[in-house]
């Protein structure tokens, strides 16, 4: 009788053994293959991991495995190698990581039927790939002199040309008969790429991998790269994950960005897995960045330990003729503002309308006003599920959570003391636009935020318009902060970056002074200058000093001297165990017992703080709390986790108590 060992989606640390039925024989060459197993009163699909020679099951107990798909080739042994890693390393199942890496539909037991769908990109017309720039040809040629792996770290600043500098070394690894893997932090950058990738290479199958396409157009795309028809893959962060037969190439675009870390399940960091993919393969990534996450700079400039990634620079933009814009700071404290803005930032809009040209107003705040109150007894919108406000949305008459989408309508008196005079507090990117379109009647104003391009077709539908010339004046979010090219764009407005300043989230500066350099760079990126204005009160922040001068270094070594002295990473390493449950005592209680665990104190490199509760303690009628753990080694860090993990597992918890373990955080 023979046994097949499946790895199955399920919060479990172990594989299911099965026998195999007589008219199936199966051999190592199988092992990869998809199969469909009973499991309860259910069927699932599973992966075949290995063929033992014993069950460690009694016979009687083994069920057999319903069917053996072979619609398409075994995975290969390299891709189990990179689940496994990841299960291991982010401490999940490994069965979990394993089918959360394949499209939906090849792990459902009836796959829906594929429809005939036209594949349509709008390939840019491209006036010969443009000449290189000094600094251009001498990145290209470093990583082309290299062998095997390497980590290289492309910093060049917004404009400089960094795609270019991708699409040269992927014709390189075409020219090879290899594949490249492109990965992008978000969908709303895919489209003008993926346009951009195929003008240059017309002839070569391109496969596009995001939460946008269908479920049977992923699989499919999946399919052709897997099967080596797709020479070029470019996707999300689940992208990472695609078996490739021939890779030659991995490029990270944006790769400081938070959004190649998952935020639920497998909380894996894509960015990461890249780099331990490229190593597996003993071929090069690049990653490429104008504001590289602090913990790929320390990789390339630290000088007490051979430098782990290679740095490459891009100090100017690659059209001849554009300059960095010049950045000015308002000081709100003595410039009074008029509905929020500035007279020196509503005299630059002004000049740009006369001049017909763009200017963009970000206020990474969507919504009219990110609270309603009463001014008479001083109730505010509170959300009744989280610790949050409602946020006013005026123009659909409805106050929002933006945390977990609770929405009720716009009470006409306050439900407290009845007085009617209930008002807006804070400026959101609605309230913005209202204000610009009373002080610019002329301008045609176009908002660009979740509310207004909730879909790909809706965002793309929004670029096109701004492309072609048919908006004086944008009023945006972070969506509009990175990876645009906007022509006539010559003017940016900043409002409310202040509140990042001095977050409780240590890791707040690094984001914002991303933001802000992400969103100066897209003034003045052709021919005409560009000016960038900031509205704060603390003009002399040294974050703020930094972006005047476009010095990402500075700013960059100024931040790693503070996590030094403080021990956060990258000078240590971070796991977090959170918990949820409709009473905040539950959550502690549970986490107090995991912190008391006898064996930790054979691990001395590793902390365990206080459990603690969150920053937003309730949030979709849960009460949340975590415990943070701490190791100087990465090492140390992954020995205490696999066993502690254990002990964790057999907690006794409340019904609805729910729990999870992140390795790297990145929120706190």
């Amino acid at each position: 009788m023979q046994i097949a060992r499946v790895a199955l989606d399920l919060p479990l640390h172990r594989f299911f053994d099965y026998r195999v039925p007589e008219s199936e024989t199966l051999s190592a060459a199988d092992i990869g293959l998809r199969v469909r197993v009973p499991f309860g009163r259910h069927a699932r699909i599973g992966l075949l991991v290995d063929l033992p020679q014993a069950s460690d099951h009694p016979l009687e107990q083994v069920k057999p495995l319903e069917a053996v798909l072979r619609d398409l080739p075994p995975l290969p042994a390299d891709w189990f190698r990179l689940l496994e890693f990841c299960a291991a390393y982010y401490q999940r199942p490994t069965g979990e990581a394993m089918l959360a890496a394949l499209p939906a539909g090849l792990r459902r037991v009836a796959p829906p039927k594929a429809r005939a769908t036209k594949r349509t990109v709008t390939a840019v017309a491209q006036r010969a790939a443009p000449t290189l720039t000094g600094e251009q040809k001498a990145a290209i040629d470093a990583v082309n002199a290299g062998t095997g792996f390497h980590a290289y770290l492309l910093h060049g600043v917004t404009g400089s040309g960094k795609t270019e500098v991708y699409l040269r070394l992927i014709e390189r690894c075409l020219a090879e008969g290899r594949q490249a893997l492109l990965l992008v932090p978000e969908i709303n950058l895919t489209p003008q790429l993926e346009n951009r990738v195929a003008a240059r290479f017309p002839g070569v199958e391109l496969a596009s991998l995001h939460s946008e396409l269908t479920e049977a157009a992923r699989t499919r795309n999946w399919k052709a790269a897997f099967e080596g028809r797709a020479r070029i893959v470019l996707g999300t962060r689940l992208a990472v994950f695609t078996p490739l037969p021939a890779p030659g190439l991995i490029i990270v675009d944006e790769e400081h960005d938070p959004s190649f870390k998952q935020q639920d399940g497998i909380r894996y960091s894509a960015r990461d897995l890249a780099v331990f993919r490229a190593h597996q393969h003993q071929i090069p990534i690049v990653l490429g960045s104008a504001t590289p996450s602090l913990e790929s700079w320390a990789n390339a400039v630290d000088n007490r330990t051979p430098a782990r990634y290679t740095l490459l620079t891009l100090h100017e933009r690659a059209v001849q003729s554009a300059r960095l814009p010049a950045v000015q700071r308002i000081d709100t404290r003595v410039e009074k503002l008029q509905d929020g803005l500035c007279g020196a930032l509503l005299a630059a809009i002004e000049k740009r309308l006369a001049r017909d040209e763009q200017s963009l107003v970000f206020l990474n705040r969507r919504g009219y006003a990110p609270v309603l109150t009463c001014t008479q007894c001083g109730w505010i919108s509170r959300c009744r599920r989280c610790a949050a406000n409602l946020v006013l949305h005026l123009s659909d008459g409805r106050l929002r959570c933006h945390h977990c989408g609770f929405e009720c309508r716009i009470p006409k008196s306050c439900p407290t003391c009845g007085n009617q005079d209930i008002q807006p507090f804070g400026r959101g990117t609605q309230r913005i636009e209202e204000v610009l379109a009373a002080r610019f009647p002329q301008a045609r104003i176009l908002r660009v935020d979740r509310d207004s391009a909730k879909s790909r077709k809706q965002w793309e539908a929004l670029v096109e318009q701004i492309h072609a010339g048919d908006a004086d004046i944008l009023v945006g979010t972070q969506m509009l902060a990175k990876g645009h090219d906007f022509p006539k764009l010559t003017l940016v407005g900043v409002l409310g970056a202040d509140s990042a300043l001095f977050a409780a989230d240590w890791r707040a500066p690094e984001r914002l002074f991303a933001q802000l350099m992400q969103v100066a760079g897209r003034a003045g990126r052709a021919e005409l200058p560009g000016e960038v204005l900031i509205q704060t009160q603390f003009p002399d922040h040294p974050l703020y000093e930094a972006l005047v001068r476009h010095d990402y270094p500075a700013f960059a070594a100024a931040q790693l001297k503070e996590r030094e002295q403080a021990g956060f990473p990258p000078y240590a390493y971070q796991a977090m165990l959170r918990a949820e449950a409709p009473h905040l005592a539950d959550a502690l209680a549970f986490l107090t017992t995991a912190r008391a665990w006898p064996d930790a104190a054979h691990h001395p490199d590793v902390m365990l703080y206080d459990p603690v509760p969150m920053r937003m303690a309730r949030r979709a009628n849960f009460e949340r709390a975590q415990l943070l753990i701490e190791s100087p080694s990465r090492r140390a860090l992954q020995v205490f986790l696999t066993a502690w993990r254990e002990a964790v597992d057999a907690i006794k918890t409340p019904s609805r108590l729910r729990w999870h373990l992140e390795v790297d955080p990145l929120e706190f």
